[in-house]
C-alpha cells in the first residue's frame, strides 16, 4: 500500500520523493548540509524545486562538495567554470551570491559557530511542529521574515524570506508536513 504523503510530492519523480520521505522536515544540525540547503533553496528562485533536486549531485561536484571554505575563494577562472557547466543553474547573480555566501558563512561561523547554532536558537533548539491541512502552508512567516533580514544584514544573497521559509522546512527547523502525510506523525 502506497503512503499517504505531502500533496506537493511529485510521486512521478524518484529523487523528489526520497527527499520528501528522507529529508524534507527532518532536523538537520550538519554544517555542510545547513550551508548546501541555504545555497540550494537561493538557486531555486524563480524555478522548481524539482529542477534543482535533479541537479543536486552537479551542484556538489561543482562546488566543491559544498566546502565553503574553497567556494569563498573562487576566481574569475572558476566563476567562468560554473557559468559554462550545464549541470547547474547558470545565472551569475546565483553563482556570486554562493561565493558570497560561503564568505558570509565563514564570518558567521567565525561569530557564532555556524548555521547550526544561529538558526536553533531561533527556535530554542525544537523544530515548530505545523497542523497544516493540505494547501493551508504558508510561503513565509513573521519568524522566516525576521531570519531573512538577519540573514541579509550578515551579507547572505537570495534569502528572502520566502525563501529562507523554503529552507526552514527543508532543514527541519519547522515540520510542514501534511497532516494526512505519513511524515508528519513520524516525525
Amino acid at each position: 500500500m502506497t503512503p499517504i504523503r505531502c500533496t506537493w510530492a511529485n510521486l512521478a519523480n524518484p529523487l523528489y520523493l526520497d527527499y520528501h520521505d528522507h529529508e524534507w522536515g527532518v532536523p538537520c544540525h550538519d554544517e555542510r548540509r545547513l550551508f548546501e540547503m541555504l545555497n540550494l533553496e537561493g538557486a531555486q528562485a524563480g524555478l522548481s524545486w524539482q529542477t534543482i533536486l535533479n541537479k543536486r549531485a552537479s551542484y556538489s561536484a561543482a562546488f566543491d562538495a559544498w566546502d565553503a571554505q574553497k567556494i569563498a575563494a573562487y576566481d574569475a577562472c572558476k566563476v567562468a567554470a560554473l557559468l559554462a557547466d550545464p549541470g547547474i543553474v547558470r545565472n551569475r547573480l546565483k553563482v556570486a551570491a554562493a561565493i558570497g555566501n560561503a564568505q558570509a558563512y565563514l564570518r558567521l561561523r567565525d561569530e557564532c559557530a555556524g548555521l547550526d547554532q544561529f538558526l536553533w536558537a531561533y527556535v530554542d533548539g525544537k523544530p515548530i511542529v505545523n497542523r497544516w491541512a493540505a494547501g493551508e502552508r504558508p510561503a513565509r512567516t513573521a519568524l522566516s521574515d525576521r531570519i531573512s533580514k538577519d540573514l541579509v544584514r550578515r551579507g547572505f544573497k537570495f534569502v528572502g524570506s520566502t525563501i529562507t521559509y523554503a529552507y526552514m522546512q527543508a532543514i527541519g527547523l519547522v515540520d510542514d508536513h501534511d497532516l494526512a502525510c505519513f511524515r508528519h506523525a513520524a516525525l
